[in-house]
Formats: structure tokens, sequence, C-alpha cells
């Protein structure tokens, strides 16, 4: 009986736990259904969210697309505006800078025309005066103010095409040490006793490639312009020197110049300086801080173009007070087996026998020219045009000088001697020009064995010109 009870009772409690087990399964279940469907709705707003999102994102990237599309347009359109602006106002400053130009010619040459054609003017009017005696001593004035004043003229036309790099230049090895030594007395006469001169020259200079009448004329420049910032006298030092522009110098130089060795000549003044507003405007031309009639505005304009159509490189240094330096840096010579040119000896006026071609398309030109070498005693002939050059000189074997412009109608210059040269090998040729660029002068150089007189020339100027030509 007693072991019945006690299943009985075994079955009872198995049936109780059973049955909580039971209870806190389907509780637990409850909750996990519970739980789940709390997901799947959180699940649900979020897929909601996520396909908002993605449908804000689609909206986002057609609109970004859009844009992109036209953004290189817009960017395009902006460029061309910035520079149509920037065009606009280059040209506004090259047009002032025409306009200073221009009306810095035009005052200066009005000036010397005017005491060029009065002088003439009054002269005619003592010659074509059969009654009044005539005045030598006047004339005589009248001449020297007309030609001082053609003399300037010259120069002005010289300073203007060494400032636009048009100069011919004819560059040689030069010895700047003995270059500098040899201009002391005149460069001390232009300072004056107020001012001394302290020249510095550099043992081992190295040879520099230069023109050297344009180098010295750059150092006259210099030294007047030190001369006038120092009225009340000072000290004007010139120094050389062998330098090395490398090629963090001159990155940074507005106009770059190739890096390597340069041979450097420094003109130092004690004068009253300059402050930037000058400094930045010191290399234009026609600008100076001189009072009216002291000074072209010239001269350093001159020595700037000079230097870099020389393929070298200007520095100036200044404060107000503290005086001014001005540093040409000057290409050394690289050929070792290259010697100093030497002074040329001044060559007198002399008188000929030979018998010279002369070709001029300008009527007055050709005359000057033939009546100086007729007064020299030269046999001349003369052409107005290439063609008929050629013709005289297969004819005339006597023709030992062919003196002609560059610039003719027809053949020019250049063209007309290779011609002749091939017909007579062993003639000589003299150049005569004003301007030109590409005929017998490439890269602002002379070309190599050219001879050549610079329009305008004086009687002078030419008979020696055409004196040395022959006897080399």
């Amino acid at each position: 009986m007693l072991p019945a009870l006690l299943e009985a009772e075994a079955a009872q409690l198995a049936s109780s736990g059973l049955v909580r087990a039971a209870r806190e399964a389907t509780e637990r279940a409850t909750k996990l259904a519970g739980a789940l469907d709390r997901a799947r709705a959180e699940i649900g707003t979020q897929a909601l969210e996520l396909s908002a999102a993605l449908s804000k994102a689609d909206r986002l990237n057609c609109e970004l697309s859009r844009l992109n599309e036209t953004l290189e347009q817009r960017v395009a359109d902006e460029l061309r505006e910035r520079m149509e602006v920037e065009e606009a106002l280059r040209q506004a400053q090259k047009m002032e800078a025409i306009g200073q130009l221009t009306g810095g010619v035009a005052h200066d040459f009005n000036n010397l025309l005017t005491v060029i054609m009065g002088s003439l003017d009054s002269i005619r009017r003592q010659l074509d005066d059969p009654a009044k005696e005539l005045n030598m001593a006047r004339l005589r004035r009248l001449q020297s103010m007309a030609f001082q004043s053609a003399e300037r003229a010259s120069t002005l036309t010289s300073r203007l095409l060494a400032f636009a790099r048009r100069k011919p230049l004819k560059p040689e090895p030069v010895d700047v040490n003995r270059l500098a030594t040899g201009l002391t007395d005149l460069l001390q006469r232009t300072l004056g006793e107020r001012i001394s001169l302290e020249p510095v020259s550099t043992p081992g200079l190295w040879l520099a490639k230069a023109d050297p009448a344009e180098l010295e004329s750059a150092l006259v420049n210099v030294a007047i312009n030190a001369r006038d910032a120092m009225p009340n006298g000072g000290k004007l030092t010139i120094e050389t020197a062998n330098v090395w522009l490398d090629e963090q110098y001159v990155r940074a130089l507005t106009e770059p110049v190739p890096p390597g060795q340069y041979v450097m000549l420094a003109v130092a003044d004690t004068g009253h300086g300059m402050d930037r507003q000058t400094l930045d405007r010191v290399f234009e031309p026609f600008f100076t801080t001189k009072g009216v009639d002291k000074g072209t505005g010239l001269g350093l304009s001159q020595v700037y173009g000079f230097v870099r159509q020389s393929g070298g490189h200007v520095r100036i240094y200044s404060e107000p007070g503290a005086g001014t330096t001005i540093k040409l840096y000057l290409p050394r010579e690289v050929d070792p087996l290259a010697k100093a040119s030497q002074p040329r000896p001044e060559i007198a006026p002399d008188v000929g026998s030979e018998t010279i071609l002369v070709v001029e398309d300008h009527d007055g030109l050709r005359e000057f020219s033939t009546s100086v070498l007729r007064e020299l005693g030269y046999q001349v002939l003369e052409a107005p045009e290439g063609g008929q050059a050629l013709e005289l000189l297969k004819t005339r074997q006597d023709v030992q000088l062919l003196f002609t412009d560059v610039v003719l109608p027809g053949l020019n210059g250049r063209q007309l001697a290779d011609e002749a040269l091939r017909v007579r090998p062993d003639l000589k040729v003299l150049f005569t020009t004003g301007y030109t660029r590409n005929a017998i002068v490439h890269n602002g150089r002379l070309d190599h064995g050219v001879d050549l007189i610079s329009k305008p020339f004086t009687f002078a100027a030419l008979a020696a010109k055409v004196r040395q030509v022959l006897d080399r």
C-alpha cells in the first residue's frame, strides 16, 4: 500500500513540476513573441526611415549630378570673365605706358626740333638777305645750336632703342676692371670736385660678354644719376666681383636669367636715396624725379634694356637717406681662349681714292653720303635700290666697297650683299640703318663679321668707318 502512495505522490509532484515548467516556458515564449513583434515593428520603422533616407540621397545625387554637369561650364565662364578683366587691365596699363612714352618722346623731340628748325631758319634768312653783311659769329653759333640739338636727338633715339632692346649689340670679351679704370678720368670730370670716386677692382675678375661701347655708356649713365643724387657732394664707389646666381635666386626674378656665373659691376653712391614708390618706377622710360629740363628719364631705362639684351640682370638697392647701389650682372665669357677686346684707337678722317658704291633709297641721305665720300677723294657710284646696284657691280670691277642701307625696296641690304659677294668675293661691305630687326641683327646681336654704322652719322664718323673697313 505504501509504495503505491509514494508513487502517486511522486507522480503528483512530477505533474506539478511539469505544469510550472510549461507555464514558465509559455511565459518565456510569450515574452519572446512580444520582443519579436516589437523588433519587427522597429525594423519596419527603420526600414521606412532608411527608405526615406535613400530617396533623399537619390534626390541629392541627382542634384549633385546636375551641379557637376554645369560646374565645368561655370568655372570656364568665371575664368573667361576674369581673364577678360585682367586683359582689359593689362591693355589699360599698356596704353598708359605708351601714352607716357609717346608724350615723353614728343616733348623732348619738339624741344630739339624747335632749336634745329629755328636755327636753320635764322641761317637761311641771313643767307637770303643780300643787303645784310653776314655775321659769321652768329651763323656759327646758330649752326652749333642746331648740331648740338641734333646730337641730343640722336642720343634720345639711341636710348629708346636700348630700352626697347632693339639696339644692335656687338658683344665681345670685356675686362670690366680695365674698362672701369679707363673711364676714371671721364667719370671724375663728370662727377665734379665735390664727389670723390673710389674704384674697387677684384683680382682675377672673369671676362664679361658684352658690347664694350654700350657698357661704357651704361656706366656713365649710372654715374650721372648718382651725381645728381649727391648735390652737396659725396662718394661714388665702383666695384667689380665674380658672382654665382643660383636657381633659387633667378626663379624669384621678374625677368629670370639662366643660373650660373656672372661678372658684377656695382655702382654705389651716398646720395639721398629713393623710396619704394620711386624704386618701382625707376627703370620706366621718361620717369624722372629731377626738375624740368634736368634729365630725360631715359638713362636708367637704357641701362636696364642694354643689360637685359646682353643676357644679364640689374638689381637696385636704395633707401631714403641711405644712398643707392645699382648692380649690373653681365654674362661671363665662357670661351677659355678668349682675350679681352682692346680699346680701338680713334681713326682720323682721311682721304681715299678707292671706288665706293652707295646704295640708299632716301634721296637726301644718298646725296649726303655721296657728297661726304667725294669730298674725301673717293670715286663714288650710287644706286637707289638693290637690282640696279647688282648691275653696276657686274660692270664695274673696280668697286672696292659696297655701302648699303639695310632697308631697301626689293632686295634688302643683306640680300644685296649676299648676291654681290657671290659675284665679287673680295668685295668689302659696310651696312647702315636707323633700325632693323632680322636682316643683320639676330637675338639683339649684330651678326658675326658684319660692319655697321648706325644712322644718324656725321661726316667724321662716316669717314672714319669707311677708312677702317677699307684698311682692314
